[in-house]
């Protein structure tokens, strides 16, 4: 199954209210998902009809190729990597339907038992099919070449290379299988632990029993003793339960070890560049960039706020509260769609044709209820259906860029879907562009509407603080990640180790102006990249760097710039960043691309400045 998360503008989980029973209604009439286009019901003849040809069609599948593949001609590995993606799409829609069922209430028990059984009995039919990957990748190269001359077979070159470059890292077929196997209780299960307990987490703030969601939305309130109370109950509560994420920390780390020590990855980021197909000294060329410019980016910015707020320190509390001019008002659902539809269609009008089907449709789940799942993300499903996005939204400017975010998400699954399932999903690190351009869009219209030099500034405020939560907080939160898998290889991590290494970098990325209260060495815990998606956070400074790069090119030279935008979406993952970018006069791999995008935030950040 596969998820594109969408980030979170503040920079936290974004997590569900677990009090928010028909709160949404103040925001509008708030769709919800119509996920019938995947099956009718759980109990439908057609899901009983598809697991049932997914079983007999994996083992037909096993018998009729395993042993064989070096024995084929082109037309014969053409027909088998048709099988193949047949295979895949059907197991995608059955993992799709139940993943999104359950993400909509994870608390609720039939729904819970319904995605696990799914998932078990996708886990148990694909395992024959274990065999492929290894067997192509002991192909000779030369014959594998050959195969590639055929017509049909040779558009399938990108998923034979992306095989082929694991070949140092395969384990034995017993053991592949073994892996394939235990997937459903390993990983998986402690992901799901994780979410159930953070599903289960109940705050007090002034009175008010609420979930995560809504605390953490309370650190933006403009009045500061509501955040400062939210931050300290946040902090308690995860301290209260640091034992048991300490304990789903320790255990995923060791059990990565494990994986990379058998397979020999030299990294514990190895394998999460492989998926990305990104090279290593490109992610740390990113970071390096950022790390560098740290001061004149977060360090200067938030110096800037300290004096907007009057304040002698910042306190976590305060890194998104409003600024004293910034005009408090509750954004409807209505305005929020015309806003990010017409950012949309006065880029290209075809962009808003292919973004309306979400909010006519049942694509978009948008309401704060009782057990929804954290935070944002947008769902490519499989390509023969559509995508749908998750939203919590609570009417505030960064839910409305986080519907622009999770709708750009959706337009590029929407146009690489043509490639097919095999080639249609996008390395993370490219699927954060269309989603980061749809933000950009949606900023630079409210930027030129606004009506006066103090709304300007808001605007450009509110958008340097996400560019700062996409690239300085999320490289943070690698160099985090990276120290937590480096140390766990010396043993057992206590929570006051982990504590250390979050804070470790949190002075270094925020800067001078902060003191962090008691209590905040603990909210790394809730993170959920850290636990589902290891090492997935530089996607995001990486695809804001890029569309930095790709926004700057738009505006140097708009005549064609749509149609090679569209190109490049509707390329899916069939083409790697370099050849994506090539069209652009743009090049990731040269460590100067990523100043290029930097230097937009320290743009902003100046324009700022000289309002003062």
């Amino acid at each position: 199954m596969r998820f594109t998360t969408g980030r979170d503008n503040t920079g936290q989980n974004m997590v569900f209210d677990a009090s928010a029973e028909g709160g949404a209604k103040k925001f509008g009439d708030l769709p919800d998902w119509d996920l019938t286009d995947l099956y009718p019901a759980t109990d439908a003849p057609e899901v009983k009809r598809d697991l049932d040809w997914l079983e007999e069609h994996c083992a037909s599948f096993a018998e009729d190729y395993e042993g064989k593949l070096a024995e084929l001609d082109g037309a014969g590995m053409y027909e088998c990597i048709l099988r193949d993606e047949r295979i895949s799409q059907v197991a995608g829609r059955l993992g799709s339907f139940a993943g999104l069922l359950y993400y909509q209430n994870t608390v609720d028990g039939e729904r819970a038992k319904f995605f696990s059984d799914i998932q078990d009995k996708i886990t148990t039919y694909t395992a024959p099919l274990v065999f492929f990957s290894l067997e192509v990748n002991r192909i000779p190269e030369e014959t594998l070449e050959e195969m590639l001359k055929h017509e049909g077979l040779s558009r399938y070159r990108p998923i034979f290379e992306r095989m082929r470059k694991m070949r140092p890292y395969q384990l034995s077929d017993e053991l592949e299988r073994y892996e394939h196997d235990m997937s459903v209780v390993g990983a998986s299960a402690w992901n799901k632990l994780f979410d159930e307990t953070v599903a289960d987490l109940k705050f007090e703030v002034n009175g008010e029993t609420l979930g995560l969601e809504a605390t953490t939305t309370l650190m933006s309130d403009p009045d500061r003793t509501v955040r400062e109370a939210a931050a300290k109950e946040v902090a308690r509560v995860l301290g209260d339960n640091i034992k048991i994420f300490t304990r789903v920390h320790n255990t995923l780390a060791k059990m990565g070890d494990i994986e990379d020590k058998w397979r020999g990855m030299p990294t514990p980021q190895t394998g999460r560049h492989l998926s990305n197909d990104v090279e290593p000294e490109v992610v740390e060329a990113l970071r390096d960039a950022v790390v560098a410019a740290y001061p004149k980016l977060s360090h200067r910015y938030y110096e800037l706020k300290r004096g907007w707020l009057g304040l002698d320190k910042l306190q976590i509390w305060d890194r998104n509260a409003p600024l004293p001019l910034e005009e408090t008002r509750t954004i409807g659902w209505d305005e929020a769609q015309n806003t990010v539809m017409e950012a949309y269609a006065g880029f290209a009008p075809k962009m808003a044709e292919i973004a309306k089907p979400f909010f006519t449709d049942g694509w978009i789940d948008a309401g704060v209820k009782p057990g929804k799942a954290p935070g944002a993300f947008a769902h490519p499903t499989v390509t023969d259906a559509h995508p749908y996005v998750m939203l919590n939204y609570l009417g505030k400017q960064r839910d409305v860029m986080t519907l622009a975010h999770e709708l750009g998400h959706g337009v590029h699954q929407v146009l690489a879907a043509d490639q097919g399932e095999l080639l249609a999903n996008t390395p993370l690190t490219l699927a954060e562009t269309a989603s980061v351009f749809g933000e950009m869009l949606t900023f630079q219209k409210l930027l030129k509407d606004a009506k006066t030099p103090a709304e300007r500034k808001v605007l450009l405020a509110g958008k340097v603080e996400d560019m700062l939560n996409t690239v300085v907080r999320q490289i943070a939160f690698y160099d985090f990640e990276c120290k937590l898998h480096n140390a766990r290889k010396g043993g057992e991590l206590t929570s006051d180790e982990i504590n250390k290494l979050w804070m470790s970098v949190q002075g270094e990325s925020l800067g001078p102006a902060f003191d962090f209260m008691e209590g905040y060495e603990v909210y790394w815990s809730y993170v959920p990249h850290f636990v589902h998606s290891p090492f997935y956070v530089y996607a995001y400074a990486f695809g804001d760097g890029l569309v930095n790069a790709l926004y700057a090119a738009y505006q140097e030279q708009p005549e064609g710039f749509q149609d090679k935008y569209f190109d490049m979406l509707k390329a899916g993952g069939s083409k790697h960043h370099k050849a994506l970018l090539a069209p652009f006069g743009l090049d990731a791999s040269d460590p100067k691309f990523w100043d290029k995008g930097l230097s937009m935030i320290s743009g902003f950040i100046d324009e700022l400045e000289a309002m003062e």
